[in-house]
């Protein structure tokens, strides 16, 4: 199957697509004729996005303000898509953390969990009735991490968020089956962006890639050919399967 071509004219919604990941998922979508709704709450960042992607290929564009933490703000956002229904919901919108636990305000956590985990039940669960009222399926895909999977040292709550998206994407995928909405999670490993560029060139940053058997970091076009296949009816048969895409990282030695 052309993965690419499967997800032509279908309306995706990437959540947290003002930069990073969220970014790259929605520019893929768009190149390959997507129709594409971005979210996020920085919403100048959008602006100039929508106008790459109508450039880059998107059957349409369009930008929505969401801060997936808040609900009446993911109420807003599908109430405005009501008239534009959506295919497929990409969970994206993530925060990360670090610092020992101990020494991790119980404000920092509520943050991380409030984005990374209740951002994922609040998009999930109004996509999914909106397709149930409409009398028909969907597909989400979650972006979750090899951290929700193994842990690592100083990250425990953006780890415990992962980990709880994990077994959401499971518990959903399971209950939702019988209503054709299928529910799945990708897993990246560590994956080179602007944001973490210093880090990777820091001695801790060089010694962390020396322990993934590939030797090296994955680059965000490394998750095209796995985000696609879960986005797009190529996975037709697949539900509450985690995707890690990860250079090896979670079979490396203890």
């Amino acid at each position: 199957m052309d993965l690419g071509g499967a997800i032509r004219g279908r309306h995706v919604l990437v959540t947290g697509a003002s930069s990073g990941l969220g970014e790259h998922f929605a520019r893929l979508c768009a190149r390959h004729g997507a129709a594409v709704t971005v979210a996020a709450r920085r919403r100048d960042r959008l602006a100039a996005l929508v106008a790459d992607l109508e450039r880059e290929g998107a059957a349409r564009a369009r930008a929505l303000d969401l801060d997936v933490a808040e609900e009446a703000s993911v109420a807003a956002l599908f109430a405005a898509l009501a008239d534009d229904p959506l295919d497929v919901l990409v969970n994206n919108a993530g925060i990360a953390g670090g610092g020992a636990a101990m020494d991790t305000a119980l404000a920092e956590f509520d943050r991380i969990i409030a984005t990374n985990l209740r951002g994922v039940w609040l998009a999930s669960t109004h996509a999914a009735r909106a397709w149930r009222d409409l009398g028909r399926g969907g597909t989400i895909v979650n972006i979750a991490s090899i951290l929700g999977l193994r842990v690592s040292g100083g990250v425990a709550p953006y780890a415990v968020s992962k980990a709880a998206v994990v077994q959401m994407t499971e518990a959903l995928a399971l209950e939702w089956a019988r209503h054709g909405i299928r529910v799945n999670a990708l897993a990246p490993g560590y994956i080179a962006t602007d944001i973490n560029v210093d880090f990777f060139a820091s001695p801790a940053g060089e010694a962390m890639i020396k322990r993934i058997p590939m030797r090296r970091l994955g680059q965000p076009a490394d998750l095209d050919a796995a985000f696609l296949l879960l986005a797009t009816d190529a996975s037709a048969w697949m539900t509450g399967a985690v995707l890690p895409v990860d250079g090896g990282h979670l079979v490396s030695g203890l």
